[in-house]
């Protein structure tokens, strides 16, 4: 299957949704996106934007998921911020929190307020 993210406002996913590889495949056999993007808005009578996103991460960095934005200068889809004090990884696309995640074994939750990890007592 290939999926395909419809970008709105502010290049904010709105929708992801998955057609057959054979659509986006040329006469040489390879993939085109373009195939894609005029087969889905043929389908729905529409000219929207849309980008194709992969599972596997082997294109635009993160599978495209609702809310989140495409960034055409990293050609990455980006998830949405989890907290104000996470900064942007450049090589994955991924939010990372200013302090590593501890490696003891055990489960955390991030804690805003305190900049810090917070173990799970559950």
């Amino acid at each position: 299957m290939a999926y395909f993210a419809k970008l709105g406002t502010g290049n904010i996913v709105e929708q992801v949704i998955s057609i057959n590889n054979t659509i986006i495949t040329d006469a040489n056999g390879v993939e085109q996106e373009q195939l894609g993007v005029d087969f889905i808005n043929n389908l729905y009578g529409t000219n929207d934007i849309w980008k194709q996103t992969s599972y596997n991460n082997r294109i635009r960095k993160n599978y495209a998921g609702v809310d989140y934005t495409y960034d055409s200068n990293r050609d990455a889809f980006i998830p949405p911020k989890p907290y104000n004090s996470w900064v942007l990884k450049e090589t994955t696309c991924n939010w990372e929190a200013p302090i590593a995640y501890p490696q003891d074994g055990n489960k955390y939750t991030w804690n805003e307020e305190t900049q810090s990890w917070t173990l799970q007592t559950i």
